[in-house]
């Protein structure tokens, strides 16, 4: 009996009777049945429903018309179109393409589309639809696979994304595009250190200020007087939600000239730092220019602070006891702020007195208090 005749075959004879079997193959009598040509976009005359998409990334007057020209542009785009029909414009204004968060237009959009409303988007361009790669890609991806399939049409690209031919340029335009806004991120970023560095700071508007001929801020006598009362009130140990509740029982108005405050409002004008006359820059940084979330700046970036920048409303001593009062708040504490001193004398000479039951002093406070030992003058903090 031959023991090798059930043996399995080495890999080299399968190899071989692989290629054996497509050298013989043989496709007589093989009926072809050829499958539906796909209609390019302008080709198919069948009945679509449009919809259009329309982005500007800030709200800056230049793009009002820009934003106002792509609508009206695209209106008349559709309507010369055989057998579209446009079911609505969406739009995104002062929005940026990075990320998908806040662009309540698109995510409309994109909504409808999934009820099956939809069967084209037409956009101006890749990057107006998605700057970042693997948003554009998702969604388009997932657009393509819905029953029925949805399309989009970039104009200025010439892509419509139910060919079988752009997988590569869309995914190329798409890199592109989100390598543009990086760079425009580190662009931004540098042209912000240059700004700060000169002192040439941003000071958008505020509660107590007015801009003159010149961009500099002036004070705005009646909107100061609320400034003035919501700090006395505060120093005087009223909280911030009574401080709210007169503020509004006044009518004494916002800066956007809401006559309803709240503890938030009232907090914020606490908190800014330019009621005292001073700017600090960057209090904030984006460490993500896809996301565009602001974080609070721990020594990450480069802060710049300029103690007279302007006329104060409320002095620096006052400012800077608010701030402290704001922060032992946190835990609880709503007394009055307690005196900082050096103990002068007997056992505990230079020693400081710490209050128990406040937490807003730091330990840099101490060490300064400390550093004051034979000095009679009242600690400024």
């Amino acid at each position: 009996m031959d023991e090798n005749k059930n043996a399995p075959d080495s890999k080299a004879e399968q190899k071989e009777r692989i290629r054996s079997r497509y050298r013989n193959s043989n496709a007589d009598g093989l009926e072809k049945i050829p499958a539906k040509p796909h209609p390019k976009l302008f080709d198919d005359d069948g009945h679509k429903r449009v919809a259009v998409y329309a982005r500007v990334s800030t709200l800056a007057t230049q793009q009002t018309s820009s934003f106002e020209l792509q609508q009206k542009h695209y209106t008349d785009f559709v309507d010369r179109q055989e057998g579209w029909k446009l079911v609505k414009i969406y739009s995104d204004e002062g929005i940026s393409g990075t990320s998908l968060n806040h662009r309540d237009g698109f995510m409309e959009m994109i909504k409808d589309c999934r009820k099956g409303g939809i069967d084209i988007i037409v956009v101006k361009s890749v990057s107006r639809f998605s700057r970042n790669v693997v948003d554009g890609i998702t969604i388009i991806d997932e657009l393509r696979a819905l029953n029925p399939p949805v399309g989009v049409y970039f104009e200025m690209e010439g892509i419509y994304t139910l060919t079988n031919d752009n997988e590569l340029s869309l995914t190329l335009l798409q890199t592109v595009a989100q390598e543009e806004s990086r760079v425009k991120s580190v662009s931004m970023d540098a042209s912000y250190e240059m700004r700060f560095s000169h002192r040439i700071f941003l000071t958008p508007p505020l509660l107590g200020y007015d801009r003159d001929g010149d961009g500099n801020l002036v004070i705005n006598h009646d909107e100061a007087l609320t400034v003035k009362l919501i700090f006395y009130m505060y120093l005087s140990g009223y909280g911030t939600a009574v401080i709210a509740e007169k503020l509004t029982e006044l009518g004494r108005r916002t800066k956007k000239g809401n006559t309803e405050w709240t503890q938030g409002s009232v907090v914020n004008v606490l908190r800014n730092e330019r009621h005292c006359g001073a700017v600090l820059a960057r209090k904030t940084w984006t460490p993500n220019y896809k996301t565009h979330k602001a974080r609070k700046n721990r020594g990450d970036r480069n802060q710049y602070y300029d103690p007279d920048h302007h006329a104060p409303i409320i002095s620096h001593n006052d400012f800077h006891a608010v701030q402290k009062m704001l922060a032992n708040a946190k835990y609880g504490v709503r007394s009055f702020m307690p005196e900082l001193f050096v103990i002068h004398g007997g056992e505990l000479d230079g020693y400081v007195v710490v209050n128990p039951r406040w937490a807003a002093f730091t330990a840099d406070d101490y060490r300064r208090a400390s550093e004051k030992k034979g000095n009679d003058e009242e600690l400024d903090e």
